[in-house]
C-alpha cells in the first residue's frame, strides 16, 4: 500500500518561503502570480498499516499541528 501524505502551513500562518518565491515568479516575468505556499510530501510505501496509526504519525511526527495541516491519501 502506498500512503501519500501533504503538509502544508495553515492557511492562518505567514509562508515566508512562499513569498519569496512569489516574489521571485514577479521578477522572472509573472506577475499574475498572487500567492504561492511551500509545502512537503512524503510518498511511503507501508504493508498492512493501520490507518489509525498512519494519521497518528502524520500528526506527532511528520507535521508541526501548531503551524501545518496535512492530508492523508492511501492507495
Amino acid at each position: 500500500m502506498k500512503a501519500k501524505v501533504i503538509v502544508m502551513p495553515k492557511q492562518s500562518v505567514l509562508d515566508p518561503q512562499g513569498v519569496a518565491v512569489r516574489d521571485a515568479m514577479h521578477h522572472h516575468g509573472l506577475p499574475q502570480v498572487k500567492s504561492v505556499r511551500i509545502g512537503k510530501f512524503m510518498e511511503i510505501e507501508v504493508e498492512g498499516a493501520d490507518e489509525a496509526k498512519l494519521h497518528e504519525i502524520c500528526r506527532d511526527l511528520l507535521s508541526n499541528p501548531v503551524i501545518e495541516d496535512y492530508r492523508l491519501e492511501l492507495q
